[in-house]
């Protein structure tokens, strides 16, 4: 079939700014970035690989980057600037998520102390933790995802052994995904000097979390009941609680958007120098999508969901139309024995008023992966795929909540 080649080009200009606390809004794509998942990610500009049927990319998009993928073949069937290493805002938590959902069972109980809720950053989204209250983990994590909870990120963080240790955590397993545009500061995403990821690193964390069934359940709650605080009553004490929403515009409806069909998550974010980020997941006539945008130039928060709802259209509406621009890694630990850990060309990419708002295959090679996770999950009807010598298994298909 003729196809062809949709790229925007870039005029050259200064690197972006990544340390310090640089002014976003006036930065540039670098001249080089990272080629993980692929040579032609690694450029500036819009890639995309259009069939002669395909549909054409929406109009107007204003994002500095974005991505749109197969969640289950980790085909990149588009992208733009996807390994720029931009603020991120609040999707780090999914890498948050990502890395310490396992360590806590969601019925442990944690009494806050005082020390848990330190060193916050000024204007951070908050659930509403209390310093004295006991919580389940469950309960923090729907604060996490559905409210951007940094009190609830700091809790958990003060359960794993402190906030330095979680980043650490958080580095080694970003590192460990080949999402190697991502430099952690805070667990939260608050905006920091140097700390930055990319629409591709954001992706990668967004897959792997979503081989997680409690990840899964978390980012796709529209709503749920937060514990409040204890009061004493003429009959002793009663801990009240309080409904909680999820932020995720495209998940609930809200602002004049209506929820978008078959969306199930995963995360929105919002500081100074991030702007708007989102990354989402949907699925329809069972194909399940990955979006991730960044940083649109319009003023509020609608133009994030407007664009990853146009990209999204566009991605299932051109499912079987494009061939891929790159691909989604595997992770390092689980590359198969013998071969690498997917397309990594040499791949690293070469304070202030702030607030938190809340794969394996490489570009044309035949092999097909999937989980960024790596935790070899039975596929539907049981079977484990393997790859190589069986070291990598791979869950073809998960199921996503439905609402």
């Amino acid at each position: 079939m003729a196809s062809a080649t949709a790229l925007l080009s870039v005029p050259a200009v200064a690197p972006a700014l990544a340390s310090g606390d640089p002014d976003w809004s006036k930065a540039e794509p670098p001249a080089s970035m990272s080629t993980v998942g692929g040579a032609r990610l690694g450029e500036r500009g819009t890639q995309a690989e259009l069939g002669a049927d395909a549909p054409v990319l929406p109009k107007g998009l204003t994002a500095r980057a974005w991505i749109v993928a197969d969640a289950e073949s980790g085909d990149v069937l588009a992208a733009h600037n996807a390994h720029w290493k931009l603020p991120p805002a609040s999707t780090l938590k999914m890498l948050f998520a990502d890395t310490l959902l396992p360590r806590f069972p969601k019925t442990e109980k944690h009494k806050v102390a005082p020390a848990d809720l330190a060193g916050m950053g000024e204007g951070s989204s908050l659930v509403g933790v209390k310093e004295g209250e006991t919580y389940e983990v469950g309960d923090l994590w729907r604060g996490v995802f559905l409210r951007s909870g940094n009190d609830a990120v700091h809790v958990l963080a003060a359960m794993n052994g402190g906030v330095p240790k979680t980043v650490r955590d958080m580095q080694r397993h970003a590192d460990d995904l080949q999402a190697d545009d991502t430099t952690v500061v805070s667990p939260d995403g608050y905006d920091e000097p140097r700390q930055v990821s990319s629409a591709y690193d954001l992706t990668l964390f967004a897959r792997s979390g979503l081989q997680k069934k409690d990840f899964r359940d978390y980012c796709s709650t529209v709503r749920a009941q937060f514990p409040g605080e204890t009061r004493k009553t003429k009959h002793g004490t009663e801990r009240e609680s309080f409904q909680i929403q999820n932020t995720n515009r495209l998940l609930t409806g809200a602002l004049g958007l209506s929820p978008y069909k078959g969306l199930a998550g995963v995360k929105n974010g919002n500081t100074t120098n991030a702007g708007a980020t989102f990354t989402g997941v949907a699925e329809r006539d069972g194909r399940v999508l990955l979006v991730t945008v960044m940083h649109p130039s319009g003023g509020g928060i609608l133009p994030v969901y407007k664009e990853a709802e146009g990209l999204l259209d566009w991605g299932f509406a051109a499912a079987g139309k494009v061939a891929p621009v790159g691909a989604l890694v595997a992770p390092k630990s689980q590359a198969p024995a013998g071969g690498g850990a997917g397309a990594h060309d040499d791949g690293k990419g070469a304070g202030g008023h702030r607030s938190a708002d809340g794969d394996q295959k490489a570009a044309g090679a035949s092999t097909r992966g999937s989980s960024g996770a790596g935790i070899a999950l039975a596929v539907a009807g049981g079977v484990l795929v393997l790859l190589a010598a069986g070291v990598f298994a791979v869950r073809r298909r998960w199921p996503l909540p439905r609402r």
